[in-house]
């Protein structure tokens, strides 16, 4: 067995994904390791035998096609939050870094482990690649002696490998403990958080019937700037006849209004309008019909709904639309992304038009469009590739990881250039998240494991394990709890915050069960990765 498994990598990447896969679904008191089971599966096969081994280039793709895709879909809300608190977030990210590099340091004199040791424990513990890679540069830009270049080596993967494991479950660990501790609702937080972003909300129809004289003979323009409704306005039925509001409709004493929105607003909303009624509006009795459409039309995705310009040229409203599991309501702001689903009132002679304009094409939203793919991919290679020089002669790179996410958040926040399309269908960017993470925790446990076992046979690895618990456990529940409670950073951004690993924001999104935790990763995953790489080659210069 492993013959055939070190003869076939391919073979062992796949039954390491499978079972780990299968394994992380298991649940114990309601938690589950989710798709991070993967990396300990790997850590197993990999202590087997040290012939079992994944290509080093299975791990790059899956690193770079995950980065690649939470930048994306995260652009957007990256720079938009960046605008009003970034540099805020800024500065506390580079605090926690210098009291986790002050950590590594006083750990290196208290127990006198050696230079290239621990600071391969400070990258294990952070579980951060790149890092580690910077940190052989610098060796190799120090010594010229073969054999002495191989033993720093060979100490940093070592101090990586054993901590790396602990990194991981470090922040998880943090998240779950703090979530008790602090009594975190996240359901309310993510309500709270709502028209910041894009996040799962539960919207409700109704009719209401109008009865307060107050607001009668005012037009919907005049009532919706007093009241501030967070609400879509649908048919009026006004006597016998039917019609689709607009900002210029008049509400008069008896009409029946169709509304959609949260339950909060709506009840805000009957508190001055009048009564819920239970009337619904009958679709054959009137020239409205209501109707849902996906958007495949790549000339649609990126455009706002105020520039499709659909009330001049249909009788139509658009009342929300559905993303991935999320439903949104819209405005003239709301901008279209492939594979949305669209819910509208529309004459029903003008719906094969509206059909026609948003595509409605199912197939077309399972096919990934690979010039826009490809050539984002490699202009994020191109600029992981890149050496940077700081001032002291510190040389740095963006790696296989930052270089893909600076890219993505920028295309993902340009959503488009001329016909190229940079996002891509909801379903097709999660799937491909998924197995650039699965290729990713397979790799590295694999090529760790046995490593990771022998050490530990042979006794080294106490003080190893010890220390990559104490950096990592520490500094993710101090920048989760000074987040919280000082900077007032909501608690699911900061669980994205630390999710230095993929398999790490996985479990804070499963936690959270809504993907606010993206928001956080995204942001200070290009801060927090510099930093990290820069943090690690003064340290060794220090030590």
């Amino acid at each position: 067995m492993i013959i055939t498994l070190s003869e076939n990598p391919l073979l062992l990447l796949f039954i390491v994904a499978a079972i780990g896969y299968g394994l992380g679904k298991i649940k114990i008191k309601g938690s589950s390791l989710g798709v991070a089971a993967v990396l300990f599966v790997g850590l197993f096969f990999g202590s087997l035998d040290k012939s079992l081994q994944i290509p080093n280039i299975i791990l790059t793709l899956g690193l770079a096609i995950f980065v690649y895709t939470v930048g994306l879909t995260s652009g957007p809300s990256f720079f938009s939050t960046f605008r009003r608190r970034g540099f805020r977030d800024f500065y506390f990210v580079t605090g926690m870094m210098v009291f986790s590099s002050a950590l590594t340091y006083g750990l290196f004199l208290l127990l006198d482990i050696e230079a290239s040791v621990i600071t391969g424990i400070f990258a294990g513990s952070s579980t951060n690649t790149p890092a580690l890679a910077g940190i052989l540069d610098t060796f190799a830009s120090q010594t010229t002696d073969e054999n002495e270049l191989n033993q720093l080596i060979e100490n940093a993967v070592v101090g990586y490998s054993i901590s790396y494991p602990m990194g991981v479950l470090a922040s998880m660990i943090a998240i779950t403990l703090l979530q008790k501790w602090l009594k975190i609702d996240y359901k309310k937080e993510a309500f709270d958080l709502r028209k910041e972003y894009p996040i799962a909300q539960e919207i409700f129809n109704i009719t209401v019937k109008i009865t307060n004289t107050a607001i009668e003979n005012k037009t919907l323009r005049d009532i919706m700037q007093q009241y501030n409704w967070t609400v879509v306005f649908g048919r009026i039925k006004h006597g016998e006849e039917t019609m689709l509001s607009n900002f210029d409709s008049i509400l008069m004493i008896g009409d029946f209004v169709r509304v959609s929105g949260t339950q909060e607003e709506l009840e805000r909303l009957i508190a001055v309008l009048g009564e819920e009624v239970d009337h619904r509006f009958d679709d054959n009795e009137t020239e409205y019909e209501i109707k849902r459409i996906f958007v495949s039309n790549p000339n649609v995705a990126g455009q706002t709904l105020a520039a499709l310009n659909l009330n001049e040229k249909y009788s139509t409203i658009v009342t929300r639309l559905r993303r991935g599991d999320v439903d949104i309501l819209v405005n003239n702001k709301t901008v279209f992304e492939l594979g949305d689903r669209v819910r509208f009132v529309a004459r029903k002679q003008d719906i094969p038009d509206l059909v026609k304009l948003f595509g409605d094409s199912y197939r077309a939203l399972g096919q990934i469009d690979l010039l826009s793919f490809g050539f984002g991919m490699a202009l994020g290679l191109l600029l992981g590739m890149i050496t940077f020089e700081l001032p002291g002669g510190i040389q740095f790179k963006l790696g296989f990881a930052g270089g893909p996410l600076i890219v993505a958040l920028i295309l993902g926040a340009l959503r488009r250039t001329g016909p190229i399309v940079w996002t891509l269908p909801y379903s097709a960017n999660l799937t491909l998240r998924q197995i650039g993470l699965i290729f990713l925790l397979a790799t590295i446990g694999v090529r760790s494991g046995h490593t990771f076992v022998s050490t530990i046979m042979d006794g080294g690895a106490g003080l190893i394990f010890i220390a990559g618990t104490i950096i990592s456990l520490s500094t993710a529940i101090l920048t989760i709890f000074i987040g919280y409670k000082l900077l007032k950073i909501p608690f699911t951004l900061l669980t994205g915050m630390v999710a230095n690993q993929p398999a790490i924001l996985d479990f804070a999104i499963q936690k959270a069960d809504n993907h606010l935790p993206n928001i956080g990763y995204a942001l200070m995953m290009p801060v927090a990765l510099i930093a990290k790489i820069v943090f690690v080659q003064i340290l060794y210069y220090l030590m």
